[in-house]
């Protein structure tokens, strides 16, 4: 018996019957022989840390654009936080943590530079419109070639919107996500002096706490409670807390805030630098060619710009747009 064949037998044994049991996952659109050590969620797992998308994250905005400080979030702590907080509830109600963190850590792949700001600009430039959950999957299946197994495609694909993941672990990943986000960015926002805890509405404090852990620590509890009784959601008490909380942060942050007083300028670079590609197709790196052939430039150039970090797309409008400097 392999280390592979050992640890699925240890999963039978010891898993829920709702988990989803690597021995039993649908497989990978293209077969290949197990791994003698790993199981087929632990080698997911593991192409994706690997992958230069996963890398690239650490350079992508979560909600401030370009902070000052290094202890704001990014892309990556976000992608990280999400994994740690799966991980807890997958492991409370005995489901497959290695599933769970595969799909955490696989779910923003193909996240825009400037988070979301990005994301509205190539949806609205694109006469295909974009999604970043649509093209995380597409970083694994197309540009990085993971040849992820099913469950964990599935998961990042529908980590968010309408559609639930059809596993138990994936919806732990999308209900993580919004743990993750909701709680990391009142704490971003306090550090940087747009909030203070107090701030808080009222029900958010009585039902969630005054504190980030004790927040954090309630949502996932709440999680673990309804877990056991068979549903992946907070209780209802914690959800309409939750809601709240939510519903405040866009009005206090994710709108109108001075963190996101120069979105609109991220918008138009993402704007210009789509413009640029779609009119100049040749221009695009020699790898995204055969995309070209195959697929159209729109697509190419969508894949461009969605990989780039903050940085290179700052860099890259810089140089395509503002003179340099010479001499004579």
């Amino acid at each position: 018996m392999t280390v592979r064949e050992m640890t699925e037998k240890i999963e039978r044994e010891t898993l829920s019957p709702r988990a989803a049991l690597a021995g039993e996952s649908g497989g990978r659109q293209i077969s290949e022989e197990p791994c003698p050590i790993r199981t087929c969620y632990q080698r997911d797992r593991d192409r994706i840390i690997h992958s230069k998308a996963f890398r690239r994250l650490k350079h992508k905005t979560q909600v401030f654009l370009q902070p000052e400080g290094d202890h704001y979030r990014t892309r990556l702590t976000h992608t990280l936080e999400v994994s740690q907080i799966a991980r807890t509830v997958a492991r409370a109600l005995r489901l497959n943590e290695d599933l769970t963190e595969a799909v955490a850590l696989g779910h923003d792949l193909g996240h825009t530079p400037f988070g979301h700001a990005g994301e509205r600009a190539l949806n609205a430039a694109a006469k295909s419109g974009f999604t970043h959950y649509e093209q995380s999957l597409r970083v694994a299946d197309r540009l990085e070639n993971l040849n992820l197994t099913l469950e964990v495609r599935d998961g990042i694909l529908h980590h968010t919107k309408d559609e639930l993941p059809r596993t138990l672990e994936g919806q732990i990943v999308r209900v993580s996500d919004r743990v993750a986000y909701m709680n990391h960015d009142i704490d971003d926002s306090i550090r940087a002096g747009i909030l203070t805890a107090r701030d808080l509405p009222e029900e958010v404090l009585r039902v969630l706490g005054e504190r980030h852990s004790q927040r954090i620590g309630r949502m996932i509890n709440s999680i673990i409670n309804m877990g056991q009784r068979g549903e992946i959601r907070m209780e209802s008490e914690v959800q309409a807390a939750a809601d709240t909380l939510r519903e405040f942060l866009f009005a206090r942050v994710y709108r109108d805030s001075a963190a996101k007083a120069e979105e609109h300028k991220a918008e138009s670079l993402v704007t210009s630098l789509f413009q640029y590609y779609m009119d100049h197709i040749e221009r695009l790196p020699r790898e995204y060619q055969a995309t070209v052939r195959d697929e159209g430039g729109e697509r190419a150039v969508l894949d461009y710009i969605a990989g780039m970090s903050d940085r290179f797309a700052v860099a890259e409008f810089t140089r395509l747009n503002v003179p340099s400097n010479w001499k004579d």
